[in-house]
């Protein structure tokens, strides 16, 4: 009886330890299948993951073929960016892979900007899908356009002296040789290799000297040779201009003053022809000018940047002068066309163009007669002034002025004159405070076909001026300026590049 009892003991133990193996395998399988399944789907989802990465990228490279396409298709169509004629919008894309098959498809669309019914430049978005997978679409947008010459803040057709007190913002571009002593944090660049440096840009005796030297601090960003602007094809815009002005905006005759192609008010005797009459420009921040005629001025003896040590007279000091009338600047055609000498000063509240070029013998002058500011600073107001002759700044300009847009001098010089205290070519006592001023600060772009002087110095000494300059352009100009601003280049390209 005692040997069977145990027998019974034993097998009772050996059930329950098989019990326990099979829960411990069943368990461990449980685990390793949990973490299997777990390992597999993740590795599933990274794939798909990745394959989705892929497939977005793919997109994006698709829609950017769609802008290179459409770029092309501009460029083989030249009527459309003059006045619209054989425009597609939108358009379809095929990306082909060169390995055979296709990648995707981009679906382009362009609207077109104009003024005065003539196109200036092109927005163009395109939506770019790849075939591996269509619920990823990327959107480009990019606009087509020209360079303008606001993406610098200055440009000279002669050599050029940028002095130890200049602070320059943007690019800085000669056709001639540049002497740069001042500050530059932006690309200096000049279109001939040397150039003669003589007396009037501190060499003495005459050195031939690189493209671009000096003391300034900017060195590592000065460029020469490079390509030239063309300053000759500014005038070939200027009939153009005044037909658009004539029919659409804002035209000031000699004799009339017209808007949007209606004479304003009765004629008048002429203000053309002359550089002691013209017409006074007062902008304002709603979008409208004050015009006045200007009848009357004063002579002041000076020397120009152009002619240094004739003593000439300057009439840029306005004496009389009578109201014509407040106009709103047409939205459509936003372009100021007048055949005389003109005054300008206010507050800039769109964007708009204003030319002073006459079709005769007389080319006229810009004088920006106070400081001209914007109403907006999110890119919404824009000047360009174009002169046939030079762009100034009078005798009697404030202390600290501040100048907005772009300013060109087609065929003379952006500058202040020299002018002197006492002596037979003195101002007039009632004008001795102005001969120097303390600060101009111009926020834009510099044109100009001579060499730039607002700062005189006399026997080594400063004299007559702005003893400090600030220049500095616009960035939100650089790709959107006023209608018909001269361009930089006569290519077109994409610009803006951006995703939505």
């Amino acid at each position: 009886m005692h040997v069977t009892t145990n027998y019974k003991l034993q097998t009772t133990n050996s059930h329950a330890e098989r019990g326990v193996t099979v829960i411990l395998v069943l368990t461990f399988m449980g685990i390793f299948l949990f973490l299997l399944g777990t390992i597999l789907s993740y590795t599933l989802t990274q794939g798909r993951y990745g394959r989705a990465l892929y497939a977005r990228e793919q997109a994006v490279n698709v829609a950017e073929s769609g802008l290179e396409f459409y770029r092309w298709f501009l460029a083989h169509n030249p009527q459309i960016m003059v006045d619209g004629t054989g425009l597609v919008s939108p358009a379809s894309y095929e990306v082909v892979d060169p390995e055979g098959g296709t990648l995707g498809d981009a679906q382009v669309s362009a609207t077109l900007n104009t003024a005065c019914g003539v196109v200036q430049s092109a927005d163009l978005v395109s939506e770019g899908v790849s075939d591996l997978n269509t619920v990823f679409r990327r959107t480009l947008e990019a606009r087509y356009m020209r360079p303008s010459v606001a993406e610098y803040s200055n440009i000279i057709n002669a050599n050029v002296w940028a002095g130890a007190d200049r602070n320059i913002t943007g690019a800085y571009h000669s056709n001639g040789g540049i002497r740069m002593d001042g500050t530059n944090n932006s690309i200096v660049s000049s279109s001939v290799a040397t150039w003669s440096c003589t007396s009037s840009f501190g060499c003495s005796p005459t050195q031939n000297r690189p493209g671009v030297f000096g003391a300034g601090s900017g060195s590592a960003l000065w460029q020469f040779p490079a390509a030239s602007f063309n300053f000759a094809g500014i005038s070939s815009d200027f009939p153009a201009l005044q037909t658009y002005a004539t029919n659409d905006g804002i035209m000031l005759n000699t004799t009339t003053v017209r808007v949007d192609g209606v004479q304003q008010g009765s004629t008048f005797s002429s203000v053309g022809g002359s550089d002691q009459r013209g017409f006074r420009i007062v902008l304002r921040g709603d979008n409208t000018v004050d015009i006045y005629r200007v009848t009357g001025t004063t002579g002041v003896f000076a020397q120009r940047i152009d002619n240094i040590g004739t003593w000439v007279t300057d009439y840029h000091i306005i004496s009389n002068q009578t109201y014509h009338g407040r106009y709103t600047i047409p939205s459509d055609c936003p372009v100021i066309f007048a055949r005389a000498k003109v005054w300008i000063e206010g507050v800039v509240g769109g964007k708009v163009t204003i030319v002073a070029a006459d079709t005769g013998s007389f080319s006229p002058d810009i004088i920006l007669s106070n400081n001209i500011t914007y109403a907006s600073a999110s890119g919404a107001s824009g000047l360009t002034a174009v002169a046939e002759r030079s762009v100034l700044i009078p005798l009697n300009s404030p202390d600290v002025m501040t100048i907005r847009g772009v300013f060109v001098a087609q065929n003379g010089y952006l500058g202040r004159n020299l002018y002197q205290q006492g002596g037979s070519n003195g101002v007039p006592s009632a004008y001795n405070s102005f001969v120097t001023q303390s600060s101009l600060t111009t926020i834009g772009s510099v044109v100009s076909n001579n060499r730039v002087g607002t700062k005189w110095n006399c026997s080594g000494s400063f004299c007559s001026g702005y003893n400090t300059r600030v220049d500095t352009y616009d960035r939100l100009l650089a790709f959107d300026p006023p209608p018909f601003t001269p361009a930089a280049s006569p290519d077109y390209k994409l610009v803006l590049w951006r995703e939505q």
